[in-house]
């Protein structure tokens, strides 16, 4: 049975801290494949700060040669309207029927789960595993998640990764970017290859 990890976010830019955690990701739950998925863009008008999909698509693409076992899937960016979690699952148990999937959050956002659309079907159909980040301790689970928290850890159907957070975070390497700072050792040399190609974050 093959074992995939499905790792959401807006990479904005994709940074070393990502690639730490898809590395512990794929290590730790023994993984044939790491798959990061790029938010699209925003569907509702308002005004956004996002980098465009385009961009940030190519620039996960350049950041996941650094291990064989990562893809890259645009299934968030070419669909239209809202993305949900649980219809990113869908799309993924349609192509890989067989497979075990594993769905990558943040301990910080496992806390918000039980308002995640259809949370109670998406725990059935996925594995979790949990990237411990600051500010999202277990302890703090709401009692709406209480009962299911216990059961799959029970059950090995939410396993939390062992990896220590890693303190980069893409709002600092923009911030760098905008005043010309090193972000040396915070991304790969062929995003920020790409980045000052595009004249990104400047």
């Amino acid at each position: 049975m093959k074992n995939i990890g499905l790792f959401g976010g807006t990479f904005d830019p994709p940074h070393n801290g990502h690639l730490h955690i898809a590395r512990a990701f794929a290590n730790e739950l023994n993984l044939d494949m790491a798959v990061f998925l790029p938010a699209g863009d925003p569907y509702h008008k308002t005004a956004n700060t996002r980098t465009p999909a385009k961009h940030r698509l190519a620039m996960t693409e350049l950041a996941a040669c650094a291990d064989s076992r990562f893809a890259v899937s645009d299934c968030d960016i070419v669909r239209k309207g809202a993305t949900y979690t649980f219809d990113t699952i869908q799309i993924f148990r349609q192509q890989f029927p067989t497979a075990r999937l594993w769905w990558l959050i943040g301990s910080d956002n496992l806390l918000q789960l039980h308002t995640w659309k259809k949370w109670q079907t998406l725990v059935k159909q996925t594995h979790m595993a949990v990237a411990v980040r600051t500010g999202g301790s277990l302890a703090q689970v709401p009692r709406e998640l209480q009962s299911w928290l216990g059961q799959a850890l029970q059950k090995g159907s939410l396993q939390l990764l062992q990896a220590p957070p890693c303190n980069i975070s893409s709002t600092e390497i923009r911030r760098r970017l905008r005043h010309s700072e090193s972000t040396a050792g915070m991304i790969d040399t062929q995003v920020a290859a790409y980045i000052a190609r595009h004249n990104l974050y400047r």
